[in-house]
């Protein structure tokens, strides 16, 4: 629980007052901190234009090393894409390729000489109409000179073949001094994907607009001999993963409709290129629902990658943070630099989010949001520089929802007595939860013992718990087997979960439901002013959760004067300082350490020596069962 950072050692070798004084590499690749594998692997797959699908929990610098790709890809002869109308069928365009920077041209030729044809037959048009009325005021037939004209000025526009039908449009469109286009598709329909058709709602009378004219480029065609990246790759439907995969395997995608209802549905183009890198990404679940043949060609003609959460707290990698603050402020362009203070309380708060001892935080996207906010603050005060004060009030400003949530919550809950912190009470235990991923609340739960109603008792459990919860309450039995030595087959044991309208999951509240549950069958109160947190064996090891931190701090929101967590996670704890005096935590290896603390009995003496009896049980080791085995050798 030690989170002294040694400001002198931070700094050693480091000469600066502020983030001003750190240089910011200019390539994006040498802005990534602490994913150096990930680096390694784009810097590769760049060299060799490979695919790379990246894995990991958001904010982890996914997005930033797909946009470093693009700086790194070879240097390649750029192209522009044209579309052409077809003459032989006006519903299959053509398509061409031409050096970058031609399109433009060739389709600027294509309207001047389009002009020309249109000022040529307006001026005929013209000429015959003048002629036609002279004529007829000349001969006095006028009404047949005006019915004339018409039909002069109507042959003109249905019959005569418009000069802009001819005209090619201009697909992609790059400059000869472009790098590698950078295409971010997440999120994309399967027309903004894969290119589209424009629906035309004028399709005959001389005013439908060409074929041709009406073909878009998808994000595959724009990211040619570039990066296409796509997060949340699982979000794609099977029908759009299926077609990028042929995008992938060709090189090349037509284009056609992708609305069966629009009458682009009939049009088709030549084949496009689309020769890109894929950089795809997701969570852990992108893989579940991501097409099997995609994923296969991915892995097959590239590499994966496992976003990492969290670094080594060393003074090597605190020195990284220095660099990534200074590139945050200087990306930002409009906040203060950080002084010494500031730098410190960052790199104190990148621990505190790491939830694991020894370790720095990796999801960076959440810190910068920190460090603008205090820039931020720092800026509407008009000073130069932003320091620790900052930062503090930055993290009480830039609370998630769910923290804000939490808060609100535990004051409903002390102003119904849903959360009780002082007395004792029977089958009753202040539990601590995570809500989101960085902020806590407390979870009150209740048990009662009942006799059996059926054959053989039964625990049932309310309050929308999930899988993982379900399976640790059955694992409560064998402790309340071993702590209350009774038969619980005659016994029907109810646990509620109170006001979990999100749902329960995860096992870290084994110990306070085996805490609640052995209070309701012996009788014995609990004390009020405690809570508790942690995961429990079957035989009785408290084992670690995640989020002590945050817990903690809950608890002491809340009122709740000592907290319970496992031993193991006693390094992981990095509380506020304005938390330090208001609670005391209690590590803990065994379930045995909480209910002497934990349970109030009426004869305590007697209470401890059945739970000292119960301890010494004998329990026979592996190695006995080995060494009396007839067949051990």
């Amino acid at each position: 629980m030690n989170d002294i950072l040694d400001e002198e050692e931070l700094f050693k070798e480091i000469d600066l007052a502020t983030t001003a004084d750190i240089e910011v590499p200019p390539g994006l690749i040498d802005q990534v901190i602490g994913q150096e594998h990930a680096v390694e692997v784009i810097r590769k797959a760049a060299i060799q234009r490979r695919h790379v699908m990246m894995i990991g929990t958001p904010g982890t610098g996914k997005s930033m090393l797909a946009k470093a790709m693009a700086e790194l890809l070879p240097k390649e002869e750029m192209q522009d894409i044209l579309v052409y109308p077809n003459s032989d069928d006006n519903n299959n365009p053509l398509i061409r390729t031409v050096p970058a920077g031609r399109g433009k041209e060739i389709v600027s030729a294509h309207k001047m000489e389009a002009r020309k044809r249109a000022q040529m037959r307006n001026m005929l048009m013209l000429m015959l109409i003048f002629g036609i009325i002279g004529y007829a005021l000349i001969s006095g037939m006028l009404l047949m000179g005006i019915i004339a004209v018409a039909f002069i000025f109507l042959a003109f526009r249905t019959l005569m073949p418009r000069e802009d039908v001819m005209v090619p449009k201009l697909l992609v469109s790059t400059s000869p001094e472009a790098k590698a286009p950078f295409i971010d598709a997440t999120g994309s329909h399967a027309g903004a994907l894969l290119g589209d058709v424009r629906h035309d709602p004028f399709q005959s009378g001389g005013l439908e607009t060409p074929s041709h004219d009406r073909v878009e480029a998808g994000a595959i065609h724009r990211s040619h001999k570039g990066v296409l990246f796509i997060d949340e790759i699982n979000t794609l439907t099977p029908h759009s993963q299926q077609n990028l995969l042929t995008a992938l395997q060709e090189g090349e995608f037509p284009i056609t409709g992708q609305s069966e209802r629009s009458s682009g549905a009939m049009v088709r183009t030549e084949a496009v290129p689309c020769r890109f890198v894929m950089i795809a990404a997701g969570n852990l679940d992108a893989m579940q629902g991501m097409h099997p043949a995609l994923r296969s060609r991915i892995r097959g003609y590239g590499y994966e990658v496992f976003m990492k959460e969290t670094i080594d707290d060393t003074p090597m990698n605190r020195k990284k943070f220095i660099r990534f603050i200074a590139q945050e402020v200087k990306n930002d362009g409009r906040i203060p630099a950080f002084d010494r203070s500031a730098i410190v309380e960052v790199i104190r708060e990148a621990r505190r989010r790491s939830n694991r001892k020894g370790h720095l935080t990796l999801k960076l996207r959440d810190l910068g949001g920190l460090v603008r906010v205090a820039g931020d603050i720092a800026r509407s005060e008009g000073s130069d520089v932003t320091s620790v004060r900052h930062v503090i009030a930055a993290k009480e400003t830039a609370r998630s929802v769910e923290d804000q949530i939490s808060d609100e919550y535990i004051q409903r809950s002390r102003d119904y007595d849903l959360t009780v912190i002082s007395g004792a009470s029977i089958g009753k235990v202040n539990g601590l939860a995570v809500m989101g991923t960085d902020s806590g609340s407390v979870l009150p739960i209740v048990a009662e013992a009942t006799p059996a109603q059926g054959a053989s008792g039964t625990v049932i459990a309310t309050g929308l718990l999930k899988e993982i919860a379900q399976e640790s309450i059955k694992n409560v039995s064998a402790i309340l087997k071993k702590f209350t030595g009774k038969d619980i087959r005659n016994i029907d044991i109810h646990i509620q979960f109170i006001g979990t309208y999100q749902g329960v999951e995860g096992d870290s509240a084994s110990v306070s439901v085996a805490t609640a549950v052995i209070s309701a069958i012996e009788g014995i109160p609990v004390r009020q002013d405690v809570a508790m947190t942690g995961s429990l064996s079957v035989r009785g090891d408290v084992l670690p959760v995640g989020g002590v931190t945050y817990k903690i701090e809950a608890a002491a929101k809340a009122g709740i004067r000592h907290v319970f967590i496992p031993q193991s996670n006693a390094a992981d704890v990095l509380i506020e300082d304005r938390y330090r005096d208001q609670v005391t935590i209690i590590p803990v290896s065994h379930i045995e350490e909480i209910l002497e603390q934990a349970l109030v009995p009426a004869n305590r003496e007697g209470f401890l020596e059945k739970l000292k009896k119960l301890a010494e049980q004998a329990v026979i080791s592996p190695d006995a069962h080995m060494k009396t085995d007839p067949g051990f050798v």
